[in-house]
């Protein structure tokens, strides 16, 4: 994750602001504390979270004697690191084969993300193909075909307002016979139809549980950085929805606000994945909590 350190937006504006906080105090104080509270609220970490960390802070301060300011920042780091920390779930399923639900509203970078995971997981040798069943979204099939070409993924797909769930059915068959390691599924993003969405999900996932069982899975709601506290409503409408292994955060660039990773790590107890650091096929990076937390600090 060294490309996180090169970026000069949130990461840079709160690595900025932590730093100005602790060369403005000589010593570790309730202002100081009240200070940093301040700028981890507004850079787009929850109320909760925010409480959580600072809570975790004084104790540390008060149990390790913590005095100099400058020692403030290394624990921070630590803090934020072990929140974001879920073990192994942050890594994808290494059962094969694995069928990856890919869900999030449009707009959000999902079909780019698609194809960036897919060569991903090709670089790593694995066998990959794409189910086009995003089926609403005028030429959301015909822009992953194009990008499975590209990359040399196969894209199984049907005309568009086709139902989702025949494309899959259809991919699911072909990856079988082929000997598929990884299919990864493209699925609507209709936000506003809640409900129409819960069983369109629904009766995708039936098709997996009749057709495909012996495959593990992976349900993966891709989040736009940029849209910052919405990224925390669409978590829990999307994982209402259709229950979350992981997420994966795109647009963590120069302009994202990076703390909502935090929140929803911390609230959902979520796993991030992946997060998209560019606009390049290999701009999709294996999430590292600590590196994350290094590059607010360090940078």
């Amino acid at each position: 994750m060294a490309v996180l350190k090169k970026k000069k937006g949130f990461f840079g504006r709160m690595a900025e602001r932590i730093g100005d906080v602790i060369m403005a105090h000589n010593t570790v104080d309730e202002d100081m504390m009240d200070e940093l509270e301040e700028v981890l609220i507004t850079s787009d970490i929850g109320m909760e979270t925010t409480e959580k960390i600072m809570d975790d802070l004084r104790d540390h301060i008060k149990k390790d004697y913590i005095q100099a300011p400058e020692r403030v920042k290394k624990k921070l780091t630590e803090i934020i690191a072990g929140l974001m920390d879920k073990g192994d779930r942050l890594k994808l399923s290494s059962n094969y084969p694995l069928v990856i639900m890919m869900i999030g509203i449009n707009g959000g970078g999902k079909t780019t993300t698609i194809a960036k995971l897919g060569n991903r997981l090709k670089q790593e040798g694995k066998t990959v193909m794409f189910a086009a069943a995003d089926t609403f979204r005028a030429a959301a099939a015909e822009q992953l075909t194009i990008w499975g070409d590209r990359i040399g993924i196969n894209t199984v797909h049907h005309e568009e307002g086709a139902d989702p769930s025949a494309v899959l059915f259809d991919a699911i068959q072909s990856a079988k016979a082929k000997n598929i390691d990884v299919l990864i599924c493209d699925t609507a993003g209709r936000l506003q139809n809640k409900k129409n969405l819960m069983i369109e999900l629904e009766k995708m996932n039936k098709v997996i549980d009749k057709e495909y069982p012996e495959a593990s899975r992976e349900t993966l709601l891709i989040v736009d950085a940029t849209n910052g506290k919405n990224a925390v409503s669409q978590t829990q409408e999307f994982n209402e929805a259709a229950p979350l292994t992981g997420i994966v955060i795109t647009k963590l660039d120069g302009t994202a606000k990076g703390g909502i990773a935090i929140t929803i790590a911390d609230e959902f107890d979520m796993p991030i994945k992946y997060i998209g650091v560019g606009e390049g096929i290999d701009d999709l990076e294996q999430f590292d909590p600590l590196e994350f937390a290094r590059g607010i600090f360090d940078e």
